[in-house]
């Protein structure tokens, strides 16, 4: 494997009509688990395949098996329960969890379908997980005493979990932490929940932070304490990375270099720019090329043809930087 830029992608990808459809007829009750389950694998077997097609370096499992990030990871806590469709954004709804007894861990609920992944591909497939802060700020919380009590809670689970994947050989594992980024006044509580998560874990860490105003609260972001930031940077023209290059950043970053919120295909020529920016300050080995954010909205056309276009521009300037 490369020992610079390496490109990977976000976490989500787009569900195929076929499988859309299956979800759907399980819940009516027109299918079995089982044959849901088998066009789930299905899925993601081609998923894996066309991130191998497309040059990727390290792969995600495309999540085909989850809905929404939050209900997904309720449906198997002791103590969380599903809730009503509330809106999240446009016309895009989600059930809402509820909070209503003490959280638990009762054994692994991601690590079956990571292992059935990795078993598909020889490149590192990563662990993908919703961060505590964000679980709990998703949901309505009715049991614990106060906010912090339930985000530290939760913390313990997803730490369980984490271990479970690292256990089952996961050398990269992403705890995505989107609410981090809308409530900065409780940046240093999500802090303190990651450190429950990550401490002495030995995979490598990752946090996925997308679409936030990091300047004012940079201090402390950056002491959240992962290996990896896993950052939006096209969406927002890379002026983060202004902040980084003079505020100080000795951490990996996850470049993101696609705006996964437009079907418009980026040309080489801008990413390639996106990437040299990164170049100026920090070294190639710190740096992984990914989107934006998940490619969950977009179709695996639109995908594809976006992520062929960061592949060829990483090729580009490590030929012209001379980088292995």
């Amino acid at each position: 494997m490369s020992k610079g830029l390496l490109t990977t992608s976000v976490g989500s990808f787009g569900k195929p009509p076929y499988l859309a459809k299956a979800r759907s007829d399980h819940a009516a009750g027109r299918i079995s688990a089982e044959d849901l389950d088998k066009l789930t694998r299905q899925a993601t077997q081609e998923i894996i395949d066309l991130q191998v097609e497309l040059g990727l370096d390290i792969l995600v499992h495309g999540e085909m098996e989850r809905g929404d990030m939050v209900a997904y990871f309720a449906e198997h806590f002791p103590g969380m329960s599903i809730g009503g469709l509330v809106r999240s954004y446009g016309n895009r709804y989600y059930h809402k969890p509820v909070i209503h007894n003490e959280l638990r861990w009762d054994g692994p609920y991601t690590v079956d379908m990571w292992k059935y992944a990795q078993s598909l591909t020889d490149r590192p497939v990563k662990g993908m997980l919703t961060g505590p802060y964000t679980m709990v700020d998703w949901a309505f919380e009715e049991y614990y005493p106060s906010r912090r009590d339930a985000v530290l809670a939760m913390a313990r689970v997803v730490r369980e979990e984490t271990l479970a994947l690292q256990d089952a050989g996961a050398r990269y594992i992403q705890i995505d932490e989107p609410a981090a980024s809308v409530r900065f006044d409780d940046i240093d509580l999500a802090a303190e929940a990651m450190g429950i998560v990550t401490e002495g874990v030995t995979a490598k860490t990752i946090t996925h932070i997308c679409y936030g105003d990091f300047a004012p609260v940079y201090d402390q972001l950056i002491r959240i304490p992962v290996d990896q930031f896993d950052l939006e940077m096209a969406n927002s023209g890379y002026d983060l990375l202004d902040v980084m290059r003079e505020k100080g950043f000795d951490k990996e970053v996850g470049l993101g270099v696609l705006d996964v919120h437009t079907h418009k295909v980026e040309t080489v020529e801008e990413v390639v720019a996106g990437i040299k920016r990164a170049l100026e300050f920090m070294p190639p080995e710190r740096i992984y090329v990914d989107p934006d954010c998940g490619l969950k909205t977009r179709t695996w056309e639109e995908s594809a043809d976006k992520i062929r276009v960061m592949v060829e521009a990483v090729r580009r300037v490590k030929a012209e930087y001379a980088i292995e």
